[in-house]
């Protein structure tokens, strides 16, 4: 099993990464992990309390459970994945059953923060972008998948992404293998990339 380690600030194109890699890869060999789906279950707290909530904060991830996800992944089990809704800050009863396949790409923006995280890569890749594309970005996803207003993002950018940005994700990129500008545009990146899981996947075909 390879595990494939994508970070990047909120914004900076580590989705269109993702997809153009599984578009290259072998069908039905690449299973995706996105951290989001384990931001911790917030249900216990108002709602008022819970638009406070800096999802940019490595507390706000329940890393532990990710761990032992991707652990269980490389046991052959099947493991339950969680289901988060950004509109209610809450976890869903349901959860995706996700069987091991042998490429696992772990994606968010503070994956590279978790020690535990970091070493189960095989390889990390940091996906860089200029602060105001990723703003672009952020202002058109929050208003169209998260329900926020043009006010609101920039209020919630201004007060906890820019400085957790700073703070957390971006001294992240020192733990990169690979860094990759321009996100989802850096063909030669993501082509690098796709050979370099091709090349193992067939080391490891060769050996089955």
């Amino acid at each position: 099993m390879l595990i494939i380690g994508i970070a990047g600030g909120t914004g900076s194109g580590k989705t269109t990464v993702v997809k153009k890699i599984i578009e290259r890869c072998p069908k039905d060999e690449v299973v995706v992990m996105p951290q989001d789906a384990y931001y911790r279950d917030n249900s216990k707290m108002p709602m008022d309390e819970r638009l406070e909530i800096n999802f940019d904060h490595p507390n706000a991830v329940e890393f532990d459970l990710l761990v032992d996800h991707i652990s269980r992944l490389k046991k052959g089990e099947t493991i339950p994945m969680p289901i988060y809704s950004y509109l209610t800050c809450t976890r869903s009863p349901e959860f995706i059953p996700v069987q091991p396949k042998k490429v696992v790409i772990v994606e968010g923006i503070l994956i590279f923060t978790n020690p535990k995280l970091r070493n189960i890569c095989d390889i990390k890749v940091f996906v860089d972008a200029d602060a105001d594309d990723r703003l672009i970005r952020v202002i058109k996803r929050d208003i169209i998948e998260r329900g926020r207003s043009v006010d609101k993002v920039l209020e919630r950018y201004i007060k906890t992404v820019k400085p957790s940005h700073i703070q957390f994700i971006e001294p992240t990129k020192s733990f990169a293998d690979l860094i990759v500008p321009q996100g989802g545009d850096n063909l030669v990146a993501i082509d690098i990339l796709t050979h370099f899981i091709e090349r193992k996947l067939n080391k490891t075909n060769s050996h089955a």
